[in-house]
């Protein structure tokens, strides 16, 4: 007998925070976040505030008709990673308001 396989809905990444959602609620999800990120970005000094981001043009069609969703998606997790700032201490990279909490216990390391 053969084990039954599992299959997992497809999902999309947002190409804002870079998490996963149901292909129904993407749609849902994106607008909002946009949103969200934009109150955020304004929240933070000039100097870490980000250039608003873009959704990826991805209009590969597969031969069945659909979007090619690994494309997609791949095309999201990197616009959603190019939104992370490296810490000019230890070269880590965060979401810029996480910077700023990260960046008050990150000291330089000193050479011995």
């Amino acid at each position: 007998m053969k084990p039954m396989m599992i299959r997992r809905p497809p999902t999309v990444v947002c190409y804002i925070c870079g998490r996963e959602y149901g292909t129904r609620s993407i749609a849902i999800h994106e607008p909002q976040c946009l949103k969200k990120w934009h109150n955020e970005n304004n929240l933070l000094p000039v100097e870490l505030r980000r250039p608003e981001p873009k959704k990826p043009e991805i209009r590969t069609i597969t031969a069945k008709g659909f979007y090619d969703l690994e494309a997609l998606n791949e095309a999201a997790w990197t616009s959603a990673q190019s939104q992370l700032v490296p810490c000019k201490n230890c070269g880590r990279t965060f979401l810029p308001d996480r910077l700023i909490v990260h960046q008050r216990s990150c000291k330089p390391s000193v050479a011995k």
